[in-house]
């Protein structure tokens, strides 16, 4: 895979290849850092990069910290200079994935709160095929953990395990992606992505309370219904059998974006296309983070130009 010429460690722009964590770290050992996915979407007649709701992701960062108990907690003013410098540095001019980490660096074992590292990088990741086509899914066997277990509320390394297992085994089995049920047996999420379906003509998706992350593409969805088509989403327990009778399902995420669901365990979703109101849903989506409409600019921070993003530079 390319990379660009520079990623952000430790406050500073350094080459790419000397961005390392050693071998030996708590990181590295046990999965101890956190961290967040960004998205910056390139608009190429305004010749700007717009970062997606940059400040409730990095508050979700300091609440992960927080609940991992390291003994330096980043504020969101670090990671908004060190990300706009990093692009900047890196002079990309294309829709990208960033991801933003604190981990725990130097030889600790799994108790160790410290040192603290940090890191940014910013990756080119074009509009991938899925979400225009859809994709297929398959109710995993593989049970989502319990915030009784782990708090799948944190974006902790390690936890991404869980839904790896869920995302190997679909793959395997001919699928493109999970479905996690939790230890109720009632849906969770997927493997990194949110979940939501649509019975008769309402937008449903799992509660907070049922092991998933609260998500930042998830509640800007749940905006989005509202304000542009008028129906209020219904956050409750989804039963496994519910999965089947939906006319409409999606996944939402900052790396999944909006994106249609055909099948699950090979039935079709409605008529096993991707739907007229996910489509609609979608499209929406992508004009507002894309600033192609004025709507909601405090949802973007632009990165080139902007009086925002330069006083968040100086």
């Amino acid at each position: 895979m390319s990379h660009p010429k520079y990623a952000f460690q430790n406050g500073k722009v350094v080459p790419w290849e000397d961005a390392t964590v050693h071998v030996f770290s708590p990181a590295a050992k046990y999965g101890a850092g956190v961290f967040e996915g960004i998205r910056g979407y390139w608009n190429p007649d305004k010749e700007d990069m717009y970062l997606f709701k940059m400040e409730p992701h990095l508050e979700r960062l300091m609440f992960s910290q927080k609940v991992m108990d390291f003994e330096t907690v980043y504020d969101p003013e670090y990671f908004t200079k060190g990300t706009l410098e990093l692009i900047r540095a890196n002079d990309i001019r294309e829709t990208v994935h960033i991801r933003t980490i604190v981990h725990i660096e130097g030889p600790g074992e799994s108790s160790a709160r410290g040192p603290v590292g940090t890191a940014i990088t910013v990756v080119p990741r074009p509009l991938p095929k899925r979400v225009t086509t859809g994709c297929t899914a398959q109710v995993s066997s593989w049970m989502r953990s319990p915030d009784t277990s782990t708090p799948m509320r944190v974006k902790c390394n390690a936890n991404y395990n869980n839904g790896r297992l869920a995302a190997l085994q679909a793959t395997r089995d001919g699928y493109d992606t999970a479905i996690l049920l939790n230890q109720k047996g009632q849906v969770s999420e997927g493997p990194g992505m949110c979940f939501f379906m649509v019975r008769d003509g309402v937008p449903v998706t799992p509660s907070v309370t049922n092991d998933i992350l609260e998500s930042v593409t998830r509640k800007t969805v749940l905006e989005i219904c509202e304000e542009y088509f008028g129906v209020k989403p219904v956050e409750r327990d989804i039963d496994r059998s519910e999965l089947y009778a939906a006319e409409e399902a999606f996944f939402c995420g900052t790396g999944w974006e909006i994106c249609p669901i055909n099948s699950i365990d090979k039935l079709p979703v409605g008529t096993g296309k991707p739907g007229e109101f996910t489509c609609k849903l979608r499209d929406t989506y992508f004009r507002i983070v894309k600033g192609e409409v004025n709507d909601h600019a405090d949802w973007r921070m632009p990165v080139y130009g902007g009086n925002k993003a330069k006083a968040a530079a100086e």
